[in-house]
């Protein structure tokens, strides 16, 4: 009986103990952390910033692309209407004609040959730093690499001018016009290719190696595991680096202003031998000049950068759901 007394006592012992443990974790939340509280404070003032900044950019440009949309011509006419402003194919706004698709066609020219070439260097430089190379090399590759992504964007531009052009003009000949989308969107791909491998490497390195291990074990080489195990698994990854990547060469300014050309230039179909006026690179060029306040030429601007931020804004939510759709969840 007394063993039996003895051994309810231990036992009420321990849960005493565990509810003190617990009362003591609970107070230890409870208690005050002056610190904590002032970075959480700091952190929610930092997102209410970023947002309301984003709120006024959109504010900003809505209100003067609406004046934009208002203005007359001598006449009394309306100058230009959203159906012209999308749907027609020339820029000249002395003679009050503002279609948008010859500075969005060049924008599309320049982005797409820096995929074309982004695209393939990057992702086999991320996959050779994640599968092939050992951890010294990988270390001392990629922020070697990475280095491209510090260097000024008018460096490139002057690379593109000094060198790039050139070099197309001497395999090209008279075909190759000093200004041209071609070599301004060769330099872009050399310029994103950071971003583009860097991510690429982050979402191949985060594939677990129960897959890779699983694959060499079915007797799978290194060549089929990385194309039919890896890059399926970090596809969400790539795609998300991909689309990141094209966002950067749509914004894309000192390159395309000195490399691609200074005027709006609609070519169908497109001719990348040829100089053409991108958006960023028509913004840059024609705020540089002397621009009365209100006038049509300076809120034509800001109807350009809405609609840069609406195409940018359509990529990132696009990022967004093709990492949702196509992310892989590993238990």
């Amino acid at each position: 009986m007394t063993a039996q007394v003895q051994q309810v006592q231990t036992k009420t012992g321990r849960l005493t103990a565990y509810k003190q443990d617990a009362a003591d974790q609970i107070n230890i939340n409870r208690r005050a952390r002056p610190f904590d509280d002032f970075i959480r404070a700091l952190l929610l003032l930092a997102g209410i910033v970023s947002i309301l900044t984003t709120i006024g950019i959109v504010i900003v440009l809505g209100n003067e692309t609406l004046l934009f949309i208002q203005q007359l011509t001598p006449e009394g006419e309306p100058a230009v209407t959203i159906g012209e402003f999308l749907a027609t194919t020339e820029w000249q706004p002395v003679g009050y004609k503002f279609g948008i698709w010859p500075l969005l066609e060049a924008t599309l020219m320049t982005s797409f040959v820096a995929i074309l070439v982004a695209l393939p260097l990057g992702l086999g430089a991320a996959i050779y730093l994640s599968e092939y190379a050992t951890r010294q090399v990988r270390d001392t590759l990629k922020p070697i690499l990475e280095i491209l992504a510090g260097i000024p964007t008018v460096v490139y531009g002057y690379f593109a001018v000094t060198f790039m052009t050139p070099l197309l003009q001497a395999i090209g000949g008279d075909a190759v016009q000093f200004y041209n989308t071609l070599s301004a969107g060769l330099v872009m791909g050399i310029m994103i290719l950071p971003t583009i491998a860097s991510m690429s490497e982050d979402a191949l390195s985060a594939v677990p190696r129960l897959l890779r291990e699983a694959s060499y074990g079915m007797g799978a080489t290194k060549f089929e595991t990385i194309s039919k195990v890896i890059l399926p698994a970090a596809l969400s990854g790539i795609l998300a680096a991909l689309i990141v990547g094209i966002s950067r060469a749509v914004g894309e300014t000192m390159i395309v202003a000195l490399a691609a050309g200074a005027g709006p230039n609609f070519t169908l179909p497109p001719n990348f031998l040829v100089g053409a006026e991108t958006i960023t690179g028509h913004i840059a060029r024609i705020s540089g000049g002397d621009l009365s306040y209100n006038s049509i030429d300076y809120n034509s601007l800001f109807s350009l950068g809405l609609a840069l931020f609406v195409f940018t804004l359509l990529l990132n939510m696009l990022s967004r759901y093709i990492s949702n759709r196509f992310r892989e969840a590993y238990q």
